[in-house]
């Protein structure tokens, strides 16, 4: 081996710890940014998460309109061999506020079906101000023979819903997909 190679072969190991010792000091820096900046955080009362006592503090949501309430009447209609509810029959919210309600399915058939659920609203003025944020009616339900299933609505009202709103009405159909029964396309068209 000559002069040449076994300089660069050196040069080339020195290189490769400097690239390791910068690579860890990288690493230990990043690693020590966390404590610090929570401590800047907590000085300056910049994003502060916990409280003195070292609990968590939770933000309130202060999109919720405490000064009106909201009652929300729930009705659940079926087409067909169904037997379709809420589980509750209404429920008082605020504006802003986030809820759940469930509703009750069963097929009553021998038979796995594909349904659907189409939402409508009353007043139709409160139709924009109602906000699913998880439906079952946005995609179609398979149900097994003689299945029973709960299945969650969770929504909240857009606080800019006018003011002389006090009550809604949320009403769900529930019909068969491709089914001969209750399946409001075929009805329509057969007229």
């Amino acid at each position: 081996m000559s002069v040449a190679p076994k300089r660069l072969l050196r040069l080339n190991r020195a290189m490769l710890g400097k690239l390791l010792v910068v690579t860890v000091v990288m690493f230990g820096f990043g690693y020590s940014l966390v404590p610090v900046y929570r401590q800047m955080c907590e000085l300056l009362g910049i994003n502060v998460l916990t409280q003195q006592d070292g609990t968590v503090a939770r933000p309130a949501n202060t999109q919720v309109d405490t000064s009106r309430s909201i009652t929300v009447e729930l009705d659940g209609n079926a087409q067909g061999p169904w037997r379709f509810r809420p589980t509750t029959r209404s429920i008082v919210v605020h504006p802003g506020e986030l809820a759940t309600v469930l509703y009750e399915v069963v097929n009553t058939q021998d038979r796995a079906v594909q349904a659907q659920a189409i939402p409508s609203y009353a007043p139709q003025s409160a139709t924009p101000h109602f906000k699913k944020v998880e439906c079952f009616c946005f995609k179609q339900q398979t149900m097994q023979p003689h299945e029973a299933r709960q299945m969650p609505v969770v929504f909240f009202i857009d606080p800019a819903l006018p003011r002389e709103v006090s009550t809604i009405t949320l009403s769900y159909t529930f019909f068969e997909v491709g089914g001969t029964t209750g399946n409001p396309a075929k009805t329509v068209a057969s007229r």
